[in-house]
């Protein structure tokens, strides 16, 4: 799913990790490739980051942190920055949404929304 807010668009895809999993212990391990396009005549820099993360049992865990991934990107006008990253939860199934907090060359700070994505183990799943 993609969302496009303040000019940037995200894009995020998830799969389930099966070799990683352990289904007997409750471990699900997703992994999720984000896209991110800045839209804007300005670069843009990625400074944190928030993420909602429910499992199939409703459970809710957060998850803030500065940048992704070790990094704090500086996202080119027109330009797209591209990582990969994984998520454990404790059912075959969940959902995940966020943001992401940034800062233009103006040094204005917004926020970009991430769309709610779902983590899902068709396996186990009915």
């Amino acid at each position: 799913m993609s969302i496009k807010n303040n000019n940037i668009s995200i894009k995020v895809h998830s799969n389930f990790i099966r070799d990683r999993s352990l289904p007997e212990n409750s471990i699900f391990l997703f992994s999720y490739d984000v896209v991110i396009k800045n839209h804007n005549l300005f670069d843009v820099q990625l400074l944190s980051r928030y993420w909602h993360i429910q499992d199939g049992n409703g459970v809710v865990e957060e998850v803030r942190g500065p940048g992704v991934i070790g990094l704090k990107p500086v996202i080119k006008s027109d330009g797209i920055f591209k990582y990969s990253s994984f998520c454990p939860i404790k059912t075959p199934f969940g959902v995940m949404k966020g943001s992401y907090k940034m800062r233009s060359t103006k040094e204005e700070v917004f926020e970009a929304k991430i769309a709610t994505f779902i983590l899902r183990a068709n396996e186990y799943v009915n």
